[in-house]
């Protein structure tokens, strides 16, 4: 094999590297979320620590994110802006939300260390303002440190567990990412790990089958680096058209990839090239970004063939999935005049009409199938119901002509997906091999892995799961020595 997904990740065994130029405890590929706080246990732990990383400065995808950390079970956050949770609530939403088939030992683990990751970030310096923003799942206007990013209040996982909003944000005016890594990247730094930018790793190198180093390029120079643990946080693959194409073709349809360049699948495919195991490659995250404001979840969704197919105040990313995956990203908002209003991002009503047959005409959907829905939902809106779909009875009234339709296909509508499938790892970070064994010196964490979510989704869970494992995995890389 000399290339895999398009990288050239052929692993190189220990007697062909002609000189090491660092040797260390422990090599951490990537400076991002998962790499900052993999760096920052493995340095206080005692162990030597230099992080590659490809581009001039800390941060990756996090940086230039919203920055939402999913926490929960009682945070000190929590209690003092007055949210009740438990832990069991937590969990019992996670597993109701990650899936299907959710990794229910990597849930269990992150909801038990949940109090505790939190309290560590405040030990960095971060400052969560006990504040909640209920009109965006995303980062509010100002500095609440609060918002509901998961659907936790909405069907069905009303059903599952007690709601809480658990996103948490950095105090700082929108977007709060670039102030979580910066502090995360200075901590790690302050704990002793050194970081070595502009270095774009290529291969692991091995001794037999245990992993003994990395080979990168630096300057467009070879650059050898030998260590007892290898511990991967490159990102995901969204970057990586060939790559996409092979595990998760849908995404392909989406318009705005959330992530960087570096995001090429090079930690995945290394791994992979070794016989590592991988799992939910298919799995990605597609937000549909159509609130705030919330009142045009007053309106209702409909497919191709005019038909309502969730519930319209869930959670965007459970919009953006079930439209993408299962309804060929064929997507429609129908609001009335008092529901109306552009969206945060510009969007507007691409059609207008007098009555729903006219609307249903001028967005070409089989004829009859809107009237039939709007009819549908109207007589049991009158009453205050949605039993199709079970939208909270306060976004549940009637339609009433003239009507607007948003389209919301990919091209006119930021469909945003990041992959979610990556790395078979233990909890602690050790990487599986396909025959299920620990491959010796190799560990991973965040989206290089498939982490909490092995398909559905809660904004927040990938910071949150890059931290949380990050930590574990730089902790267990150290304590290998």
């Amino acid at each position: 094999m000399t290339t895999l997904h398009g990288l050239p990740v052929a692993p190189r065994q220990r007697r062909d590297v002609p000189a090491f130029h660092h040797s260390v405890d422990v090599v951490v590929v990537g400076f991002g979320a998962a790499g900052t706080c993999a760096a920052y246990e493995a340095a206080s732990a005692g162990a030597s620590v230099l992080v590659l990383e490809r581009t001039g400065g800390a941060g990756g995808a996090a940086a230039l994110a919203e920055g939402i950390l999913y926490l929960g079970g009682g945070t000190p956050t929590q209690v003092a802006a007055g949210v009740t949770d438990t832990p069991e609530a937590m969990e019992a939403y996670l597993l109701a939300a990650c899936g299907p088939a959710p990794d229910r030992a990597k849930i269990a683990a992150y909801v038990a260390g949940s109090l505790e990751h939190h309290q560590f970030l405040c030990d960095r310096g971060i400052e969560f303002q006990p504040t909640i923003d209920a009109e965006t799942q995303m980062a509010p206007k100002g500095t609440d440190g609060l918002v509901w990013s998961g659907g936790e209040n909405a069907w069905p996982f009303t059903e599952v567990a007690a709601p809480a909003p658990r996103g948490h944000l950095a105090k700082t005016v929108r977007s709060t990412g670039w102030l979580l890594m910066k502090t995360l990247a200075e901590a790690a730094v302050a704990a002793g790990a050194v970081v070595a930018y502009d270095t774009r790793v290529e291969r692991l190198i091995l001794d037999g089958d245990v992993v003994v180093g990395i080979e990168a390029t630096r300057y467009g120079e070879p650059f050898f680096v030998e260590a007892a643990s290898v511990v991967l946080c490159a990102g995901g693959f969204i970057y990586n058209d060939a790559m996409v194409e092979a595990y998760a073709p849908e995404l392909l349809r989406g318009t705005w990839k959330v992530g960087t360049e570096g995001d090429d699948g090079r930690g995945i495919a290394m791994a992979m090239a070794i016989g590592a195991a991988t799992k939910s490659m298919h799995a990605g995250e597609v937000s549909l970004p159509i609130i705030p404001p919330r009142r045009l979840v007053e309106g209702i969704l409909v497919n191709g063939q005019g038909q309502r197919f969730i519930n319209e105040d869930t959670y965007m990313g459970r919009v953006g999935q079930a439209a993408l995956y299962e309804h060929d990203a064929t997507c429609y908002l129908i609001v009335d005049e008092a529901a109306y209003t552009p969206n945060w991002m510009g969007l507007e009503a691409t059609w207008v009409c007098e009555s729903v047959e006219e609307l249903e005409r001028e967005m070409g959907l089989p004829e009859g199938a809107l009237a039939a829905t709007v009819d549908l939902y109207n007589r049991h809106a009158s009453l205050g119901e949605d039993p199709q779909f079970h939208k909270a009875a306060d976004y549940v009234r009637p339609l009433v002509p003239p009507l607007g339709a948003f389209d919301l296909r990919p091209g006119i509508a930021p469909y945003a997906p990041f992959t979610l499938g990556g790395l078979s790892t233990t909890v602690d970070g050790e990487v599986l091999h396909l025959n299920g064994s620990v491959i010796p010196g190799l560990y991973a964490a965040g989206r290089t892995t498939s982490g909490v979510c092995s398909f559905g989704y809660a904004s927040g869970l990938s910071i949150g799961d890059s931290t949380y494992f990050g930590r574990l995995a730089g902790r267990r890389a150290a304590t290998k020595l």
